[in-house]
Order: C-alpha cells, then structure tokens, then sequence
C-alpha cells in the first residue's frame, strides 16, 4: 500500500527539493538514485519518459526497498489512469502528471496512491483542487515565474505548490520561490548535472545535492 498523501506531502515539504530523472542505462539510474539518496534526499521522481523507463523504475524500487526503507520514490510524466495504474502496481510511492487529468485522479484516489498534477493557469489549478489535489506542480516554472505563484497563492489557499523545471539549484534562484510561498522544488538537469552524469562522477553529483541542502538550511 502506497503512503498517505498526507505522509508524502510532508516529506515534500521536509526535502524542499525534489529531484526529477530519467535515463536509459539502468546502471546510471541506480547511481544517480544513490548519489541522491546518500546527499541526503528522502524523495525522487523518476519519469517515464523512455523505452526503459518500467524496467528501470523496477530496479531502483528493488534497491529502495533492499537498502533505502525512508525513500519515498515517485514516478512522473504520468498523462492517463492507464499508465498510473501500471506503476501503482509496480510499486510507486506517488504519481507525478505534467497535467490535470480527471481520470488519472480518479483511478489515485481509488487506490490511496498521491495524485499530483501538474497546472499552469488558475483554471488548470481549479480543476486539480476539485479533483482532490493537496499539491500542485506548476510547470514549466521557468516560464511563470515565482511572481505568478504569488498572484494565484490568494486565490487556492488550501493548496501548496512546487514549481518544476527551470528552478536552479542557487541561493538566490531558491530564495525567490521559497519567498514567493511554494513548499518545495522540483529539479532535473540543473541538479542533476548532464556533465556529473556522464563523466560518472557520482561523488562529485553528491557533493552538488549536499550544497545545494546548505543553501536550503541557509535560508531556514
């Protein structure tokens, strides 16, 4: 049984950032879910977005569950209940969509499983309120902006939000979202480092996670 929305939403809001990834090679998967997990992240989005994504995802659940039991590890680009019940069943601690689909928060919500859809206008929002999300993304940050976290915050004010895509993983780039009111950050390639990746330099991917954390504590 999948946690708690109530569970993941907290340990989103604890972790502040949220790594999001995919990649082919199985191997680099593991790695970089290690190096994460050993930088001191506790929540990971893994997406579906190739070939191996499945085969991949079962991987990195079998080494969550063999030797890292407070990982929660998600998986997204989720857009229709059909693939959502395929990863439920595989084991997803949450389901991340990159929309707002009905369906898809249906079929969660008949199997307890957190339902966390990705929006960009007020309407979009509305639509994922109604439908029984407790946390919103907001995608693609970089195109709205934390300024547009702070016109729309007073009009869900039961929600919280996360801003993906374009968010850096810098003091002044995370000041900016945390002041404009979201609770935590979703982060692919600015975090995790296309270059760290491919040169396998996964102590040196650890290091960038745990200053990246400093930054987080720094503002705290």
């Amino acid at each position: 049984m999948a946690p708690s929305s109530e569970t993941i939403i907290a340990a989103f809001e604890q972790s502040g950032i949220i790594p999001v990834f995919y990649h082919d090679d199985e191997n680099v998967c593991l790695e970089v879910l290690q190096a994460c997990y050993d930088g001191g992240l506790r929540v990971f989005e893994f997406t579906s977005r190739g070939e191996n994504a499945r085969k991949n995802f079962a991987a990195m659940r079998d080494r969550k569950l063999a030797a890292m039991p407070d990982l929660y590890l998600g998986i997204g680009t989720i857009k229709n209940a059909a693939d959502a019940a395929i990863y439920a069943g595989m084991g997803a601690d949450f389901i991340v969509c990159p929309v707002a689909d009905p369906e898809t928060a249906a079929y969660c919500r008949s199997e307890n499983i957190t339902w966390i859809p990705g929006c960009m206008t007020p309407t979009e929002i509305s639509v994922a309120e109604k439908n029984g999300a407790g946390l919103v993304k907001l995608f693609p940050g970089n195109v709205l902006g934390p300024g547009y976290v702070k016109s729309i915050k007073p009009l869900f004010p039961q929600l919280k939000f996360m801003p993906t895509g374009g968010v850096e993983p810098t003091q002044l780039s995370m000041d900016a979202w945390f002041d404009a009111g979201v609770v935590c950050m979703g982060m692919g390639s600015n975090l995790l480092s296309k270059s760290l990746i491919e040169s396998k330099d996964w102590s040196g991917l650890k290091e960038k996670i745990m200053q990246t954390f400093a930054f987080l504590s720094a503002m705290k």
